[in-house]
């Protein structure tokens, strides 16, 4: 994957950042239909894009039919961060929502997805709970509309910006740009 060889080979960090796409999806989720009505979207060939450019990466890509909020998810993938192998949670639920079309919004479908990484049940259930990350993902948030960022995912250094699934080359060039900013 693009990410992991961009790291490996150019000794960079990746750090998080949450950012709220569609806020506004009911806890239950919406369909795919709802969510994109009156836009004009073709719904099977826009999945079958995807999945094509998932495929190119290497990536698993299923077919879902909803859409979830993924405020709790946020939430949580800030918490793993703070955990021993925590930053396999993402990876998981990557696959929960794209690949096997899970709520992500769920409380106990979380849990579940952080247990499965290695990570404290008891420990995740009391983080959703009480929203212990809620405030460090308003900043996230916030920091995201500050920056202008429109669409996920989008990759940040030195203040540049790169929107969308990029090609590996432009990655690198983000990175040497910032470097370069840097010096």
């Amino acid at each position: 994957m693009r990410i992991e060889k961009l790291v490996r080979e150019h000794n960079v960090e990746i750090i998080w950042k949450h950012f709220p796409l569609h806020p506004d999806t009911p806890a239950d989720g919406q369909t795919l239909e709802q969510l994109f009505a009156g836009r004009g979207f073709d719904i099977p060939k826009m999945q079958a894009e995807m999945k094509a450019r998932m495929e190119a990466e290497g990536l698993p890509y299923g077919t879902r039919t909803h859409t979830y909020n993924s405020r709790l998810a946020q939430e949580l993938g800030t918490w793993a961060d703070t955990q021993p192998g925590g930053e396999a949670f993402h990876d998981a639920v990557f696959r929960a929502y794209f690949v096997d079309a899970k709520n992500v919004g769920d409380a106990d479908v979380l849990v579940d997805i952080a247990v499965s990484v290695g990570l404290p049940e008891a420990e995740a259930r009391e983080v959703i709970e009480k929203r212990t990350f809620k405030a460090a993902v308003d900043e996230d948030w916030e920091k995201s509309r500050q920056m202008g960022v429109t669409g996920v995912p989008t990759f940040v250094a030195a203040g540049q910006g790169l929107v969308g699934a990029q090609p590996y080359e432009m990655l690198v060039s983000l990175v040497e740009h910032a470097r370069g900013e840097s010096s």
